[in-house]
């Protein structure tokens, strides 16, 4: 699994712009998550962009005016730009209305990101990735939500602070009024986390009030605050219910201790919330040299790892 942050997606779109042909007249971004490189690409050339939707009407949106319509003989070349494409299902719908629409424009399609099958659905693309790949720009209304396990505080919900956290009033006043940080709009599998059980009325409700959605709420059964520290054992009791469970392909951690011993028992990857950065297990030189071959060179990858396998 990869993990793309928005400042790679930055980065990417702008060590590549000189890829873009530079001499369209608008770009169209295809909703919700092409909107963002859609945006970058038009800052960067300086050139007028709207989303899909409003386009497909003949709208185009001003800066800071209101919508105007796009004028006869304005337009002869559209940039149309998703953020990935894996499959080829998204972009074929984007320019089946594309088609509806029946303007006399040329288009270009670009995606930063797309697998050896994706690349074949459009012109212009920054980067192949064939393994499983989350994005920061839409995890959180990702499907893949539905296969994930989530720690709470930390990732949806600001951490208590030390005078706070006294396993009494203080206490239950933040879990009530917890400030809430990265919030799920999708399904999510399982909410895990070392609250202790006594405190699961105040969790649900809490959860309720800001609409997430959740199968599982695994919670510490143990007495006390000083009985949770004397256990100490957060990150194992975290990574035991991830390794358990089969179906979980991701886990979001808070903090990168704990993420790191998660990734470490489970050989699962880890989403650090504290670094926004995917953690693996650590691996030996030699894996992470493989590792970093199929990344970078995935078509020469199955004959590199031959050649490791032979010299074990």
């Amino acid at each position: 699994m990869q993990y793309r942050t928005t400042a790679d997606l930055s980065a990417l779109v702008r060590a590549n712009i000189h890829k873009v042909p530079h001499d369209i007249d608008i770009v169209v971004g295809v909703p919700r998550s092409g909107i963002l490189p859609a945006m970058m690409i038009a800052l960067y050339l300086n050139k007028r962009v709207v989303n899909l939707e409003t386009f497909v009407t003949g709208r185009i949106v001003g800066a800071g005016e209101e919508s105007q319509y796009i004028s006869s003989g304005e337009i002869k070349k559209v940039l149309v730009v998703d953020d990935s494409v894996r499959t080829g299902s998204a972009i074929n719908k984007a320019k089946q209305k594309i088609i509806d629409a029946d303007f006399p424009y040329q288009y270009i399609y670009l995606s930063p990101i797309v697998s050896t099958e994706g690349k074949e659905f459009v012109d212009v693309y920054f980067e192949i990735i064939d393994d499983d790949r989350i994005f920061e720009w839409n995890l959180w209304r990702h499907d893949f939500m539905e296969s994930s396990c989530l720690d709470i505080d930390g990732v949806i919900n600001v951490d208590p602070k030390f005078e706070t956290d006294d396993d009494g009033q203080n206490y239950i006043h933040f879990l009530q009024h917890a400030e809430p940080l990265f919030i799920p709009v999708a399904p999510v599998d399982t909410l895990i986390s070392c609250r202790l059980e006594k405190y699961r009325t105040y969790t649900e409700e809490w959860l309720k009030r800001y609409h997430i959605q959740y199968k599982h709420l695994v919670m510490l059964d143990l007495p006390s605050k000083a009985a949770r520290l004397k256990w100490n054992k957060h990150g194992l009791y975290k990574a035991q219910y991830y390794k358990e469970h089969k179906n979980l392909n991701l886990f979001i951690e808070s903090g990168i201790d704990q993420a790191q011993v998660i990734a470490d028992y489970t050989k699962k990857p880890v989403l650090c919330v504290e670094t926004n950065s995917l953690v693996h297990a650590n691996l030996s030189g030699k894996k992470k040299l493989l590792r970093a071959i199929k990344r970078k060179f995935p078509r020469m990858y199955s004959k590199i790892r031959r050649i490791f396998v032979k010299d074990r």
